[in-house]
C-alpha cells in the first residue's frame, strides 16, 4: 500500500492532528505531537513507533528517516506526504521541521514502580509551567532517575511546548500521573527516603543523608510544597539564597537536587 498524499489545508487529518494542540484533543485520543527526525529517532530507539508520520515532500533522504518511514508502517502507522504549509500549520511554526509525528501518550501505574531500579526518583507537585516541566524530565533522563511523577493539578506532560522541551526525554523516562491523596499514601511505602526541598528546610542540600533509593519532591512554581505533602516527606532541605533573588526556578532547583542526590550516591 502507498503512503498517502495530502495537500488541502482542510483535509481531516490535518485538521486532527493540529488539534493536537489543545489539552481536550490529547485527552480524548490519548494522543500527542512531535517534531522533527531527531525527536523521532530517539522514539523508535525506547520503542514508540508513530501513529501518524507526516513527512514534508521536500524533505531530503536520510537513513534516519527511511528507518521512520518502514517502522512506522510496520508497526500498523500511517506515512503521508504533505507540503510544507500544511507542516506549518500543523506545527504552528513558519519554518517548521521536514517531519512531524503523532504517538500514543504512555502513563506508568504508581504501583507498579520498582524503587530499587533506580538510586533517584522525583516528584512534582502542581507544576504548571510546560517548560519547566520538560525541562526537569530532561534532567532526570540526563541523571538515570527512574521516574517523574506528576501530583495533583499539574500541566500535561505531553503539550507540544512540554515535549519540545524534553528534547525527546519524553520517551525516555517513565511519567505517572496521580491524585494527591493517592502519591501520600504510596509515600508512606516508599523504601528509601523521601526528600522535600523547602525555603525553610532544616537542613542544607548538600549536607543531607541521602540513601538510595531517595525521591526528591518539588512544589508548585509559586507556593512551593503544599503542607500535606512537605509533612510527609522525612527530611526537608533548602537551597540557599545568596543574592537578591528569593527563589530559583523550579527546572534549575530540581536539576540541583537531582544531581545533589546522584553525586552524593555514587561516591
Amino acid at each position: 500500500m502507498s503512503d498517502r498524499i495530502i495537500e488541502s489545508l482542510t483535509n481531516p487529518t490535518v485538521k486532527a492532528v493540529r488539534a493536537l494542540h489543545m489539552k481536550k484533543s490529547r485527552e480524548e485520543t490519548g494522543r500527542f505531537l512531535s517534531e522533527g527526525l531527531k525527536f523521532v529517532g530517539e522514539a523508535l530507539d525506547l520503542g514508540f513507533s508513530p501513529r501518524i508520520l507526516m513527512v514534508g515532500r521536500d524533505a531530503r533522504p536520510h537513513p534516519l528517516l527511511e528507518r521512520a518511514m518502514a517502522e512506522t508502517r510496520n508497526a500498523g502507522g500511517e506515512v503521508i506526504r504533505v507540503t510544507h504549509d500544511i507542516l506549518a500549520k500543523v506545527s504552528r511554526k513558519e519554518n517548521p521541521q521536514a517531519v512531524v509525528a503523532v504517538f500514543e501518550q504512555r502513563f506508568a501505574d504508581l504501583e507498579a514502580l520498582k524503587p530499587e531500579t533506580a538510586p533517584c526518583w522525583v516528584a512534582l507537585e502542581d507544576v504548571r509551567d510546560p517548560g519547566n516541566l520538560g525541562a526537569i524530565i530532561r534532567t532526570a533522563d540526563a541523571a538515570g532517575c527512574g521516574a517523574v511523577i506528576l501530583v495533583g493539578d499539574c500541566t500535561d506532560p505531553f503539550s507540544v511546548e512540554a515535549v519540545r522541551a524534553t528534547m525527546g526525554s519524553v520517551f525516555a523516562v517513565p511519567l505517572v500521573r496521580c491524585t494527591r491523596e493517592a502519591f501520600l499514601a504510596w509515600l508512606q511505602t516508599w523504601p528509601g527516603i523521601s526528600v522535600g526541598a523547602r525555603l525553610d528546610g532544616a537542613v542544607h542540600y548538600r549536607q543531607a543523608a541521602y540513601q538510595a533509593p531517595t525521591l526528591v519532591v518539588m512544589g508548585n512554581e509559586a507556593q512551593g510544597l503544599s503542607p500535606e505533602a512537605a509533612a510527609a516527606c522525612e527530611l526537608g532541605v533548602k537551597i540557599p539564597m545568596r543574592g537578591r533573588a528569593d527563589s530559583l526556578n523550579l527546572a534549575v532547583a530540581t536539576g540541583i537536587m537531582i544531581y545533589a542526590v546522584t553525586d552524593t550516591l555514587e561516591s
